[in-house]
């Protein structure tokens, strides 16, 4: 109130012709000069005013220990647009209900990623406007492309880093490849895959991710992966390697799945990502490190109402301490946050959301536990579905 009491009174002083006769050299400069420093810092926004003001301190990236933690999350596939081939998609339908707003299939899950400090997906698909297919695709049953711009729908939801190394990403040839890792890389999404190391610095700490596919192709990757993830831990203190492995619709892992998950570990890898089956698949801890055998699908338009419509999130959490010989990486754990791939029961509307009910997330813990104990020697027992302090 006393600064507008001053402020008004100078504007009177100025703008009175009585006052202005009694005193005719007085300006307002001069009356602005007679106010308070308080004032003046207040109605001057000029360079000097701005070294006053108090930038505000960016938050620490140290816990209260002085470690750093990092909490990552692994999706199954985001396939999202349609084929080429095809007039309309089931995708294009459902952007319509949204007025061409791609980022609704993201809504009820954009905030989790959010909070995260790395997500990795599956992209399977392209990023690409090209119609061209590739002789060895003509006869497939499903082709994935989506508008370049579509990159956005990572970048705007929390997702920083892909796969790309899948049975889909070269479903409009070699060009349209090199085109998707063009504008992955231009929007800042780190990819990995076609041999490409992608490494991503987070909190000052850098993360390598490999990415695989293995489908027919187990025989040449043996001795190429365990040489490929050497290599990534001699440089990187936090290496992580996806697999796009396994039998579609299958809620266990193969035997080769099984084989490679280990040999990665064996050869340095921190955590393993696995999809493909479209179904969710039980988690090891061997050696002390994660293997999620299959992360089901995430966001995903290949079909419009799946048989099996759940999922899950997996995130887990590395601890960066500093040691006598370096950095140390210690695995904090994980948790699961079951999903649905449509916010609907009834149909596939290619919006994951959260699941609540806890018959279904009961179902999805039970499919889980039993796999794991009929398939896998070093299966998790529990699935947590809460970090211990947000219980």
């Amino acid at each position: 109130m006393r600064r507008f009491i001053l402020l008004l009174f100078a504007l009177m002083l100025f703008l009175c012709p009585a006052l202005a006769e009694e005193e005719d050299e007085w300006s307002l400069e001069d009356m602005l000069s007679s106010l308070d420093d308080e004032l003046l810092s207040d109605i001057y926004t000029g360079p000097e005013a701005a070294k006053n003001v108090l930038e505000p301190e960016a938050p620490s990236i140290y816990e209260e220990d002085g470690s750093i933690l990092i909490t990552i999350t692994g999706t199954g596939d985001f396939t999202v647009g349609g084929d080429s081939r095809k007039s309309t998609s089931i995708w294009e339908t459902e952007l319509k209900k949204h007025g061409g707003d791609y980022h609704f299939a993201m809504k009820n899950i954009r905030d989790i990623l959010l909070a995260d400090d790395l997500t990795i997906v599956n992209f399977e698909g392209t990023l690409t406007e090209s119609t061209h297919i590739p002789s060895s695709k003509k006869n497939n049953e499903f082709l994935f492309s989506a508008p370049p711009e579509y990159v956005a729908m990572l970048t705007e939801n929390g997702v920083e880093a892909v796969s790309l190394e899948n049975n889909h990403v070269y479903d409009h040839g070699e060009d349209a490849y090199i085109e998707t890792q063009t504008h992955l890389s231009n929007a800042g999404v780190v990819w990995s895959g076609d041999g490409q190391l992608g490494v991503i610095e987070i909190k000052g700490i850098q993360i390598a991710m490999l990415s695989y596919l293995c489908i027919d192709r187990y025989d040449q990757l043996w001795d190429t992966v365990p040489v490929d993830i050497r290599s990534a831990k001699e440089m990187y203190p936090i290496v992580i390697v996806s697999f796009h492995w396994g039998n579609e619709l299958m809620y266990y892992p193969t035997n080769n799945q099984i084989k490679m998950g280990h040999l990665a570990v064996d050869s340095g890898a921190d955590l393993v990502l696995g999809h493909h089956s479209h179904r969710i698949q039980p988690i090891e801890q061997y050696n002390g490190v994660y293997i999620a055998y299959s992360l089901g699908n995430f966001c995903f338009a290949g079909n419009s109402k799946p048989s099996d419509m759940t999922s899950f999130l997996l995130q887990t959490r590395f601890r960066v301490r500093e040691g006598e010989n370096g950095q140390e990486i210690t695995n904090e754990g994980f948790i699961i946050i079951p999903i649905r791939i449509s916010s609907r029961a009834d149909k596939n509307d290619f919006i994951p959301t959260p699941l609540t009910a806890a018959s279904t997330i009961d179902s999805i813990l039970n499919t889980l536990k039993e796999n794991g104990r009929k398939h896998c020697t070093y299966a998790v027992e529990e699935y947590p579905l809460s970090w211990p302090e947000t219980k």
